[in-house]
């Protein structure tokens, strides 16, 4: 597992990510610039107090919640719009690293842009459950990992393994190897920690999972499981 994180880190800075990793960007410093001046403004609008030192002051307090709760956003968003993308980087990877295997097809683009809605709102609302843990509770930061290490492995590994099975086969591989993919959920959640290297997450997550998804398959073949030859 630590080889494949390994690979998957060296990369990241490969032409076709960082087309890929562009785009996202781009597309999520847009999104938070137009939250910015949005909720600025309404802060501005309705904020009038007696007092024009505390009006400034509250001004300055909100202007740095801004930039928290947007930092806070910047990670989600990114994942939101680089998942109308991992299919490319999973390609990628694929045919880089198992030349001789058969190339994924991506999901429908409906189905795709649903499965990323879905699995950035579960993020979302996991994290704005963890965080206040994190921050007042001292074994917060074990409850941000473990949820995030689950929610993770789980949405990344049904990424890589949909690009080959049907729904129901890739439920049971999940099941199967709960433990692998829940320590490779977690490899992922301590990448997502970091600030501003989070911003790389969904692109080092994707060609992660696609490596233990590979992984994965072959043991099953091997132990005449669900995907060995009929």
């Amino acid at each position: 597992m630590l080889d494949d994180a390994q690979r998957s880190l060296e990369e990241i800075l490969s032409p076709p990510f960082r087309n890929v990793l562009w785009k996202s960007v781009s597309l999520t410093l847009g999104l938070l610039l137009v939250l910015w001046l949005v909720l600025e403004g309404l802060v501005v609008h309705f904020l009038a107090l007696p007092y024009p030192w505390l009006e400034t002051g509250l001004t300055i307090v909100s202007g740095i919640g801004l930039v928290v709760g947007l930092a806070f956003l910047a990670a989600p968003a990114t994942s939101l719009f680089a998942g109308i993308f991992l299919d490319e980087i999973a390609e990628v990877v694929e045919k880089n690293h198992y030349p001789s295997e058969p190339v994924g097809r991506a999901l429908p683009l409906m189905e795709g842009i649903l499965t990323t809605l879905q699995f950035t709102l579960v993020v979302v609302g996991v994290n704005l459950v963890a965080l206040p843990l994190v921050l007042f509770v001292g074994f917060g930061v074990v409850i941000f990992f473990v949820a995030n290490g689950y929610l993770l492995g789980r949405e990344y590994f049904d990424l890589a393994a949909r690009r080959f099975h049907d729904r129901r086969v890739a439920k049971i591989l999940r099941l199967r190897h709960s433990g692998r993919i829940f320590l490779a959920g977690l490899v992922i959640a301590g990448f997502t920690a970091v600030p501003l290297v989070n911003l790389l997450a969904p692109l080092f997550a994707t060609a992660f999972m696609v490596h233990v998804h590979k992984r994965i398959q072959k043991a099953e073949r091997a132990a005449g499981g669900v995907l060995a030859p009929a």
